[in-house]
């Protein structure tokens, strides 16, 4: 999935790497449980202080490949649930109106297995995919929210 996002490639890319502005524009994010001065370094775990439902719990992310300004990749836990994201963003601009200024096209990819355990019993492949594309379709909405409001 993807969003054009109305701001600067350098904006959206701070939006996903500096752990203050992840904090702010993720709901599910509370705080950081790590230095965050090398936030992020590929192989190296980040563990955020995470908020799922109405159950705090620890999401534990480790970068694996990170390109300044066009690909971020993690490996991501939080409790049971393991998966892999990767951010990609690309200069878009409107060839009929160039002057309409950047924008950045975000994409986000999610690749998670097809079940995963929960408390004894198995949530089914089809549960997964949708509770993963609601995970996509609201970080891509906040992220946009957050850079295009001048924060």
């Amino acid at each position: 999935m993807s969003s054009a996002i109305s701001a600067r490639r350098g904006r959206v890319w701070r939006a996903l790497t500096d752990p203050t502005e992840c904090i702010a524009w993720d709901d599910y994010r509370l705080s950081a449980l790590d230095s965050i001065e090398a936030y992020p370094k590929a192989g190296e775990m980040m563990r955020w202080r995470y908020q799922m439902g109405s159950i705090p719990i620890i999401m534990k992310e480790v970068p694996i490949e990170i390109v300044p300004g066009r690909k971020f990749q993690s490996k991501i836990s939080i409790g049971m649930i393991r998966f892999e994201q990767t951010f990609t963003l690309a200069l878009e601009q409107d060839p009929a109106s160039p002057e309409s200024g950047a924008k950045t096209l975000l994409g986000m990819k999610v690749v998670a297995s097809n079940s995963a355990p929960v408390l004894g019993a198995v949530v089914d492949r089809f549960e997964v995919r949708r509770i993963t594309i609601d995970r996509v379709d609201a970080t891509l909405r906040a992220i946009t929210k957050w850079c295009e409001n001048g924060a």
